[in-house]
């Protein structure tokens, strides 16, 4: 092919060859296997291993049989769990009960979303479904419920036990109870017809949520038939078009988008209305006190009074910075008079980029994505001792041909787990950036240790003949909140694999996820390992400190926005009662928590998929941001390299997953009391510094 290319076109080439060999001669075996595009060879010969390396997994009709087996297994376990006496053997059990049937249906899970291939992900359904009526049989089996219970209830039983297995006695007593089989058989079967709907009506709010939304051509300006996607004689809308320079655009949208739906208005307030049923057929007086239970949190008037003394300490900060963005619009726009709610982003993200001058595509040339990763690995390394290493993939382990996977190396303790890593954009791949748990860790009854097997999807782009895949500052950001999750998982070493990893009270869960932003953003992290693909030269210092700095611009606004949502998901599932409509709880709410005013005959909050999935709980992601800061403050700022601290969070926070009370892990890590006060002190000062 060579004779058909200009002389200039073909030098280019030698040219561009010549940079990537030279940006390869300085990768070492780590970036390399993330910054090349993927060489995987057609094995014809080698034996097919089965997808995560599970043999039954080499074809989609291995599901069934996966499923046959844990099943299978289930059953015995639970006869042994019943008949054996009451106490810490009943706990292992139990767990190990817990164990079989989630690891197929945990990956079943990941793989009904994530394989390109239907026959696998129809496949994975099926098993993940059959897995799922079984623990629902499992969830009214009294004979299942009495031994756990015989243990439970007995002081002297309880006493006999550690705090770990204590905790988990307790966890999976809950899950009976929230199940509703202490009920008489009448209400017990009240319980399972509302939890049945409760997830009829949480899938059917999701869909509505994210459906997009069509309008006769014939109802609306002229001047929009040419600005929006035309299908038939409609105009559909199906985002906000937040970034659109067109403020028009912005308006439309925004009215359109978050137009009042009547059948999705109904969804939610019957799901509302039935999480509460079930919350007080249980038990709790709301569906928030049966949610906060096991949380840091512990119940709905500590939710309030952190949110509450929040907003009331960002209120003076948020007026600043509205009037800033205020006045930034009209600098931009001389003619306009107003500051609307479809105005907000688009312009914090021009403030942002005007007073940081932040280049996205400037940045993206000293962030690789294999860069990135040998500056977590080596970050892992000073903190734990840890190292990231790829590892070959065997035939039929993987369910795309650009699957990464790392073996996480301890110095000591050698291999702790296993990540990986789906990082690349392909048709069909579900959008959204996530941690996949596809087997808990656990101690083995011969004393070894069930390491832990996750998967990480991020959604970036794939090397080029010309170029590595490059990361944008915010993904960056991503890839190190994400890998926080992952290394949650590593790190922890649980009795149990039912509270293994983040499988933990959820505004627990986001602490080592969000602790791993602050390192992301340290300037002396980014020089270990910002450099630029081609020249390598380190990212300049001026540079680092204007993205330092935009960080932290408009940071009070939008937290307010996250306080703001985080009291209506606790309204909703605290006070909301049948016969009242979901605005009148958002706009009272809005009236006292938020700083832009509300626009008629529209509803946020039906576009909102956060208060399905949530329920009672998006307060977490404040919470665990304030955990975070505090232990960030405390233990790392000095030294993001602290061999020491490092070890000390391992101890005193990761390796306990779920196991013991998050408070008490807080408490023992930074050595103070857990106080909410001195939480909203830390949220305040972090988004000023």
């Amino acid at each position: 092919m060579k004779q058909f290319l200009k002389p200039k076109l073909l030098s280019h080439a030698r040219q561009l060859a010549k940079n990537q060999r030279l940006s390869v001669a300085t990768w070492n075996a780590l970036a390399a296997s993330f910054n090349n595009t993927p060489q995987r060879k057609f094995d014809f010969f080698s034996k097919n291993v089965g997808l995560f390396q599970v043999p039954e997994l080499k074809s989609p009709d291995g599901f069934k049989k996966a499923k046959e087996n844990a099943m299978q297994e289930g059953w015995k376990l639970l006869d042994r769990a019943v008949n054996v006496t009451p106490g810490e053997e009943t706990v292992v059990l139990f767990d190990e009960l817990s164990d079989t049937l989630c690891r197929v249906a945990d990956l079943s899970d990941f793989i009904r979303c994530a394989h390109p291939d239907s026959e696998f992900s129809e496949a994975a359904a099926d098993a993940h479904l059959g897995i799922g009526t079984m623990v629902e049989e499992l969830n009214t089996h009294m004979d299942l419920y009495n031994c756990i219970k015989n243990v439970t209830e007995n002081k002297n039983v309880m006493e006999s036990l550690d705090v770990e297995t204590q905790t988990v006695a307790n966890l999976f007593m809950y899950d009976f109870k929230i199940s509703g089989i202490h009920l008489d058989h009448e209400q017990r079967q009240k319980a399972v017809q509302l939890h049945e709907e409760i997830l009829q009506l949480t899938s059917t709010f999701l869909q509505q949520s994210h459906s997009p939304v069509a309008f006769p051509k014939s109802d609306l300006p002229d001047e929009f038939h040419s600005r929006f996607k035309q299908v038939g004689d409609n105009l559909v809308i199906s985002s906000l078009h937040s970034d659109s320079a067109d403020e028009v655009i912005r308006e439309a949208s925004y009215r359109l988008y978050y137009y009042t739906n009547p059948e999705t208005e109904a969804t939610l307030c019957r799901l509302l209305e039935a999480r509460n049923e079930v919350a007080q057929l249980v038990g709790f007086p709301t569906f928030s006190h049966r949610a906060l239970k096991s949380t840091m949190a512990k119940n709905p008037q500590s939710v309030y009074k952190f949110l509450n003394t929040l907003s009331e300490r960002l209120k003076p900060l948020v007026k600043k910075e509205l009037d800033d963005l205020k006045s930034f619009k009209i600098s931009e726009t001389p003619l306009s008079t107003s500051f609307q709610p479809w105005d907000l982003h688009y312009y914090v993200n021009k403030l942002k980029e005007k007073k940081a001058l932040i280049d996205p595509v400037l940045y993206s040339s000293f962030f690789s994505l294999g860069d990135c990763m040998n500056g977590l690995s080596a970050l892992y390394s000073s903190l734990f001792g840890v190292t990231l290493t790829a590892v070959p993939v065997q035939k039929g382990e993987t369910w795309n041909n650009d699957i990464i996977k790392l073996a996480v190396v301890h110095r000591t303790e050698g291999v702790l787990g296993h990540i990986y890593c789906d990082f690349f954009n392909r048709p069909g791949k579900p959008q959204q950036d996530c941690h996949f748990t596809i087997r808990g860790g656990r101690r083995l009854r011969d004393g070894s240790y069930q390491s832990p097997i996750v998967v990480l999807m991020l959604h970036l782009p794939s090397a080029s003949f010309s170029q590595p895949p490059l990361l944008t500052p915010s993904t960056v950001n991503n890839l190190f909140h994400e890998m926080g999750h992952a290394m949650h998982s590593m790190l922890a070493r649980t009795r149990y694999q039912h509270v293994t990893g983040t499988r933990c009270s959820t505004d627990f869960a986001e602490v080592p996820s969000v602790l791993m932003e602050y390192f992301a953003m340290d300037r002396r992290v980014l020089s270990s390992f910002a450099k630029h693909h081609k020249t390598r030269e380190t990212l300049p210092l001026e540079m680092i400190n204007k993205l330092c700095h935009a960080d932290k611009l408009c940071a009070t606004s939008e937290m307010q926005t996250q306080v703001f949502y985080a009291l209506v998901d606790q309204h909703f599932h605290d006070d909301f009662k049948p016969g009242m409509t979901t605005n009148q709880v958002v706009d009272k709410v809005h009236a006292d928590h938020y700083f832009m005013q509300a626009v008629p005959n529209t509803s946020w909050h039906l576009r909102f998929p956060h208060f399905a999935s949530y329920g009672a709980k998006y307060y977490s992601y404040l919470m665990s941001r304030a955990v975070a800061s505090r232990v960030w403050n405390k233990c790392f700022k000095d030294d993001p390299f602290n061999n020491e601290m490092g070890q000390r969070y391992r101890s005193e926070m990761l390796c306990h997953g779920g196991g013991k009370d998050p408070a008490l892990m807080f408490e023992s890590m930074l050595q103070e009391d857990f106080n909410l006060e001195s939480l909203v002190d830390t949220l305040i000062i972090d988004s000023q510094s």
